[in-house]
């Protein structure tokens, strides 16, 4: 301990870092745990941030000398934080320019194999309709998605149609709406349900500009674990994992896109892909953080694209702001098959514990929904009742 005899404004920076530290390494732990408790995977988000904080309470501690302190717990808690600060590190430099790219880059001219996509989530309360639907036509991609859509949204969106007249649409008032648009032939377009009666995603076929290739197409938007929406991450999970199970039985060129509430170096969005066998083109490129809009220094990465060896990135960028909470994203593809066995050598692979997991995941997801099914039966029941 310091010397209780110092002035109390050391003794309050001790006290301040000691507290700051604490926190750090009580965010780096919990995530190990794997409990699907919102309060314990909100802490898989900010894991910059987390870094920052373990930086600053590790320089602090230095200048405090805690390593000269008696009883060797200062040098301990030092010790303790530089490695909070390098696992943290580790989990997040695969997706900085650092690690080398997942998705190769496009080798190939834009000969009718690419395919440009944008998702944006527009906060559902945001009115600023123009600058969202400027911002869509500036980029033109050929696939566009909007979540958090209701039917104010679609209004505001419904010009895109003269341009992308292939639609599949899913306007609702509970921040999970969704629109479609492309610019590109579709087929067999369906809005399910995979898991909550409220919660919509998209499935569906794409023609590429060629006319002769075909890809699949997701679009998801699964809850996030917050207070306010899911108190445990169970279903956002088992809704990732289903679709990770269907991509996985089906050997077609595939795009996964969407705000999918989660960042890329959560466990779970790592057993996503390894079920799924997509691969996640930010690694190497970039953090591209989408959220939150509004705060720098809180931003993490939550509007994703994962796509099938059969493809290489030709642009990747967040667009500009939209007054919404998060940043839109766009990407173009290049669909290039003949490298599809070389680039599979660096998709991340499944083994029997991750089909386990997955499967006990999914599992869990159905006998949450049917618990809460149960849950608002019998409130609807008591409010009869009464």
């Amino acid at each position: 301990m310091p010397d209780l005899d110092a002035p109390l404004w050391i003794l309050l920076a001790h006290g301040l870092v000691l507290l700051l530290s604490v926190a750090a390494l009580v965010a780096t732990l919990l995530p190990l745990l794997r409990e699907e408790a919102w309060w314990i995977r909100v802490f898989d988000f900010p894991r910059l941030q987390i870094v920052g904080l373990a930086l600053l309470t590790l320089a602090a501690g230095l200048v405090l000398e805690w390593h000269k302190l008696p009883d060797y717990w200062g040098i301990g808690l030092l010790v303790a934080l530089a490695v909070a600060v390098v696992y943290q590190l580790i989990r997040i430099v695969p997706y900085t320019p650092l690690a080398g790219k997942q998705v190769g880059d496009s080798t190939q001219p834009d000969d009718g194999r690419h395919l440009s996509l944008a998702v944006m989530n527009v906060l559902q309360y945001n009115k600023q309709g123009k600058e969202a639907l400027a911002e869509l036509e500036r980029i033109d991609p050929d696939i566009i998605m909007a979540v958090e859509t209701d039917k104010w949204w679609l209004e505001q969106l419904r010009p895109l149609e003269k341009t992308h007249p292939y639609t599949c649409h899913e306007p609702l008032d509970n921040t999970y709406g969704l629109l479609f648009f492309s610019r590109l032939p579709v087929r067999d377009c369906h809005v399910k349900y995979l898991l909550d009666d409220d919660v919509p995603s998209l499935h569906t076929h794409v023609q590429l500009p060629d006319g002769k290739t075909w890809i699949r197409l997701y679009g998801l938007h699964p809850k996030p674990p917050a207070p306010q929406e899911a108190k445990t991450s169970t279903k956002r999970d088992a809704e990732l994992l289903l679709v990770g199970k269907e991509i996985e039985k089906k050997d077609e060129p595939t795009v996964v896109f969407g705000d999918m509430n989660d960042v890329a170096w959560s466990h779970t969005s790592e057993l996503f892909r390894r079920i799924s066998g997509l691969m996640d083109p930010r690694v190497g490129r970039g953090l591209l953080p989408t959220f939150h809009a509004d705060y720098s220094l809180l931003r993490w990465p939550l509007d994703h694209v994962f796509v099938s060896p059969d493809f290489k990135v030709d642009d990747i960028q967040r667009l500009n702001y939209v007054g919404s909470d998060h940043f839109p994203i766009y990407i173009k593809l290049s669909y290039e098959p003949h490298d599809k066995h070389i680039q599979k050598e660096n998709a991340e692979q499944a083994d029997e514990e991750d089909h386990e997991e997955a499967a006990e995941k999914i599992k869990e997801g159905f006998q949450e929904e049917r618990e809460e099914e149960l849950e608002e039966a019998a409130g609807q029941k008591k409010e009869l009742a009464t």
